[in-house]
């Protein structure tokens, strides 16, 4: 009996913190897109044309590949030092 209480047990253990791993995953991914807006309007202030490229490379920024942000934001135009700019603070928790 006590192997079978045990196999219950992990089984409910599994089951119980499988959905809350998930859970916590999709309350990161929709606060993340917060800091997108952030980088963009850094981008057209730079006098750039916010393109799919830009959200794009924003994007980048927000999940921590900050050179991809970086080398994506110039290759649409962003001069370098705005670019950098706007990569860290996609990279920043939302206010």
């Amino acid at each position: 009996m006590r192997t079978k209480k045990s196999r219950i047990r992990r089984v409910c253990v599994t089951a119980c913190t499988v959905p809350l791993l998930v859970l916590g995953g999709a309350a990161t991914a929709i606060a993340a897109p917060a800091d997108i807006p952030a980088c963009t309007n850094m981008a057209a202030q730079a006098g750039t044309e916010v393109t799919d490229a830009v959200t794009a490379s924003c994007r980048l920024g927000v999940v921590g590949d900050l050179q991809g942000c970086v080398n994506g934001l110039t290759e649409a135009g962003v001069p370098g030092g705005a670019a950098n700019g706007a990569c860290r603070v996609a990279a920043q928790e939302p206010r």
